[in-house]
Formats: C-alpha cells, structure tokens, sequence
C-alpha cells in the first residue's frame, strides 16, 4: 500500500471541494425538476442567488457512470473482480444490472420478477424471520458488500415489506452536488425551422417553432463531495475493506472530475482545482496511484471470503 490514509483513520469525513469553470464560454446548463425547472435559492449571508447544478441523487448515477465500461459490459479494468447482480431475461439475453439500476439493489428487474434468488439470500444471510425484530445495520452491511460493494458506497433502501418489513436501509456513504454562487439567468432561443411548410401544425412537428431558453452564469461554480468515514467505521468491515471503499470512493470521485464534467450539452466544465476541506494535512492521491492499488485489494478481499466470488444472476421474464 504506497496511499497514505493515516490522516482519516479518526477523521469523521472527507470533505473535497473542487472549482469548476464552463469549458467554453461562460453559460452553463443546470439541471431542473419537475415543476420546478432550475433550483435557484438565496444565499442565506450574502446578497446574491445560488443555483443548484447537479443535485446528490444525478451525482451519484455519474460517480457510477464513470466506473463502468459500456463496450465490454463490465467494470473498468481497475475495478474487475466486483461482484453485482446481473439480469438476465427469458432467453438468457444479458438486461441489467445492480450498478446501472438506478437504486442499485431495490432495482424491480431484481425484486419484483418471479426469480427470488436476491430477496432469499438476503432473508437467510440476515437471519430475517418476522417485520418487527430490529435491523442489524453492520451485518446488513456486511453482506451487501460481499455481494454489491457498490451498494454500499451509494446507499440502499430496500422497501420490500417480506424484507424486515421494508426497513433494510443503508444511508448514503458517498453523496456529491454542484452549486454556482451569484447566479443569473442567461435568457437565448432559438427557433426549430420547416424548410418544407412553415405554417405547418406545430403539434404534429410541422412548421416553423420559436422557443426560448434560459442558461445561467456564475461567480463560482464548485462541486462537493463528502465521504462519510463514521459511518464507514460503524459497519465493521475491517481494515481491507475501508481501505478499499476509501479508494473506491476516491476512483469514483476523481474519474468523474477528469471525464465525467459534460453533464449535458449546453453544461460543459473544467477543472481549475480541487481541495482537501477536511482532514487538515490529509493529502489526496493522483487517480493513476488509486487505480493501481485497487486490484490488489480486490483480490484480497476475494480470498479473504469478502467478496462474493461470482456475480449473482436473476431471471427477469420480459413480456412480449
């Protein structure tokens, strides 16, 4: 192990910031929500709006994103050997998996088809027999990691009402957002043009369609991230497999600062610096030095028996 990871050993969380610029211009995009559009909120001591970029929840699919290689179907070469939930359906056709689904294990392509394999592991590995004994949060832990690490990392709530009566969660460990201080809107449109009937019906496609659009600018643009290492330490996986969710969580973070800043097409950031908040003196490692100490761990935990040693399969009946 060349990292060093002494200065987190007590620390309650890493807290890293890192400053973003637009890479072209100085408009951006941000997210927006259903009824909502874009999350604009006053700064609660200066006189100026604030703009939420990238909220947890997307920050998370990103962090994930960037993990998985979409023309091999698998996990990036540092990180071969995890063990998932993979889907398959009726004809043996791969669907999904545990690491693409949005909320991972609760995915219903895993839970809520005829095959039952995750929802009986989980019942006989936790010893679960009623709704009302209490929930063993470490064991939970420990026994997703063996067989979803990822899960782990990112949270789960599993809301199944045979599953301890839907009371098997895990809370976030690693969560993540973007926010711009002193933003403004940016008002553009444009105007979608027919070439063929201009005064065609719009409703249909047909016609010329003017629309508007609001991009933002910024003072400052930063991205947060937070690694919760109590919580971490509360699990008692032991010393390997905190040192490799520190590692993995430090992959997840760093890969999707260097390749994973396009968020959409009109959002498009830089880099200009990352800081270490807290720990004080904790120094952060390069994303080459990461990736090289991440196998090496990965077999370790897999012939420590921590790691499942395939991954699970589930049937998915599709209808046709």
């Amino acid at each position: 192990m060349t990292i060093s990871l002494e200065y987190l050993n007590t620390a309650p969380r890493l807290l890293l910031r890192a400053e973003l610029t637009p890479i072209a211009g100085t408009r951006f995009q941000p997210t927006g929500f259903p009824d909502l559009g874009a999350a604009e909120y006053d700064h609660p001591s200066e006189p100026y709006r604030m703009l939420l970029v990238e909220s947890p929840q997307s920050m998370a699919n990103r962090m994930e994103k960037v993990c998985w290689d979409d023309a091999a179907n698998d996990w990036r070469a540092p990180l071969k050997g995890l063990p998932r939930v993979d889907v398959y359906d009726q004809h043996g056709e791969f669907l999904t998996n545990s690491v693409l689904e949005a909320h991972r294990l609760n995915s219903p392509y895993i839970l809520e088809g005829k095959d039952t394999t995750v929802a009986q592991l989980l019942k006989r590995e936790l010893g679960i027999q009623g709704e009302s004994l209490p929930v063993d949060v470490p064991k939970l832990a420990r026994t997703v990691f063996k067989y979803d690490p990822n899960s782990v990392l990112h949270g789960l709530f599993l809301a199944k009402k045979e599953l301890a009566g839907g009371r098997l969660r895990l809370t976030r460990m690693l969560s993540g957002f973007i926010e711009a201080e002193d933003a403004r809107v940016a008002p553009s449109g444009g105007v979608k043009n027919d070439r063929v009937d201009p005064k065609g019906p719009a409703a249909q496609g047909f016609g010329n369609v003017p629309f508007h659009r609001d991009e933002y600018v910024a003072r400052q643009i930063h991205a947060y991230f937070v690694l919760d290492l109590a919580l971490l330490r509360s699990y008692g996986l032991g010393a390997t497999a905190e040192t490799f969710l520190i590692l993995f969580a430090l992959y997840k973070i760093q890969h999707f600062l260097d390749e994973g800043l396009r968020l959409r097409t009109a959002c498009d950031f830089d880099v200009e610096q990352v800081e270490v908040l807290r720990p004080t003196g904790f120094q952060l490692p390069s994303a080459e030095e990461v990736d090289r100490e991440l196998p090496g761990l990965i077999a370790r935990l897999r012939a420590e028996g921590l790691l499942a040693a395939e991954n699970l399969r589930v049937r998915y009946e599709v209808k046709s």
